[in-house]
């Protein structure tokens, strides 16, 4: 049986530089019998008295959180937000679709700043990397400093280029193209192109509306790579840390992907947790670490490779991770201990990878008593590597250090949030 559907009752539309003018018919007819209009003060201003006649026209709230509970209560009625651009893309359109199912909402895009950025550069938008740094960290740009890399970057501001170059030249990046692209689709469109060692000591002023486009050079002194395992001497720690090769092999069977969380329990320097994060932008870690000292490096090292969203804990596991979300996958690089692991494997999601790391022979027989109660891989890892012996060379042995590894069944159930 065919049922009716209800029209949407939030209406999200995107609008160009060239403000309502951009806009079509149906957007126009929205707007105009709208009983409540969302918006930033630009786009509220765009509006003529008498085309949204009678409607309350509203700023978003501070805390921005608060918007959820006040369009909800409107619910039903015809709401309109205005936005910049393509809603869906770094806009509040992804951000409103996390909280109101599609078919409370409409969406009406705009050629967003990317497709026209890269329309001005004949650059292919499926061979460009598509980030943003408004009301996030420039340090998020790091991981993506490598050979040949083109970035198309929604600024925060009108100083956002020139941080980049400078971020760029202390990188040893100095011969990075920038352009610089103001107002797109407005009359007030302008381009401007730099080294970044111009651009970094130069005094030219942009717009707050701007997209950077960043085109890296095919050769790098010195870059890091989003898969692991990054040079030991990337981080900066006290000795006491999962090494190069063992943390690729730990980062492997922990399988990464995007939007997943990982529990990092001792997490030391943050070795572990930094190269997960690297591995996607959405990726989230929680890293859990007593030791104050190690938690500042651990801090200093997710900021300087690129991952501030690190997450940790002064704390041991597991009181906590108490209330903590359930998390995708685990890593037990320290605090090895029978009621860590029993806590782990029931918060841990169905489907969910845990990857212990045990050095001493009492925490080797923990590992064999938990791989010989629950099953999964356990693997001895040994690296050798070779060093000067007179005017030779030997093979000079690391500590081995034991692996278990599991995958929690897809069959057991638990909870999103472990509370007790």
């Amino acid at each position: 049986m065919n049922q009716q559907k209800k029209a949407p009752w939030l209406s999200v539309i995107g609008i160009g530089e060239d403000g309502l003018d951009g806009l079509g018919d149906l957007a126009w007819s929205l707007i105009a019998e709208a009983k409540t209009i969302y918006g930033g003060a630009r786009h509220l201003a765009m509006i003529p008295d008498d085309l949204a006649d009678g409607a309350d026209k509203r700023g978003w709230p501070t805390p921005f959180s608060g918007a959820f509970e006040e369009l909800e209560s409107l619910r039903g009625t015809p709401v309109v937000v205005l936005a910049s651009g393509d809603p869906m893309y770094f806009g509040i359109g992804g951000t409103l679709s996390r909280h109101f199912q599609r078919n409370d909402m409409r969406v009406l895009p705009f050629p967003g700043s990317f497709s026209l950025a890269a329309s001005r550069l004949g650059w292919p938008l499926d061979k460009a990397e598509k980030l943003t740094i408004h009301g996030r960290s420039i340090e998020t740009l790091l991981p993506h400093y490598y050979p040949g890399a083109r970035l198309l970057v929604l600024s925060r501001d009108g100083a956002s280029p020139k941080e980049v170059a400078s971020q760029l030249c202390a990188r040893g990046i100095e011969d990075a193209e920038l352009t610089i692209l103001e107002h797109l689709g407005g009359a007030a469109e302008r381009i401007v192109c730099a080294t970044a060692r111009d651009l970094a000591v130069g005094d030219e002023h942009f717009a707050d509306l701007n997209v950077l486009a960043i085109a890296l050079p095919k050769h790098l002194q010195s870059w890091y790579p989003i898969q692991p395992g990054l040079p030991d001497e990337a981080f900066e720690h006290d000795g006491k840390m999962t090494k190069r090769d063992i943390r690729a092999s730990a980062l492997a069977k922990l399988m990464p992907h995007p939007g997943a969380l990982l529990w990092d329990i001792g997490t030391g320097c943050g070795s572990v947790a930094i190269e997960w994060l690297r591995s996607h932008r959405t990726c989230r870690a929680i890293g859990i670490e007593p030791q104050e000292k190690r938690r500042t490096l651990a801090r200093h090292n997710a900021d300087s490779l690129g991952v501030p969203s690190l997450i940790l804990i002064a704390d041991t596991a597991p009181a906590g991770l108490e209330g903590q979300d359930a998390p995708d996958a685990v890593f037990i690089g320290g605090g090895l201990s029978q009621e860590v692991v029993a806590y782990c494997l029931q918060a841990l999601k169905p489907g969910g990878r845990l990857v212990a790391h045990a050095v001493t022979l009492g925490s080797e027989h923990l590992l064999l008593e938990m791989f010989e109660k629950h099953g999964g891989e356990l693997t001895r890892l040994s690296i050798s590597r070779a060093t000067p012996v007179g005017p030779y060379f030997g093979w000079k042995p690391s500590m081995p250090v034991t692996q278990w590894a599991f995958i929690k069944p897809l069959e057991t159930k638990t909870r999103n949030t472990i509370n007790d």
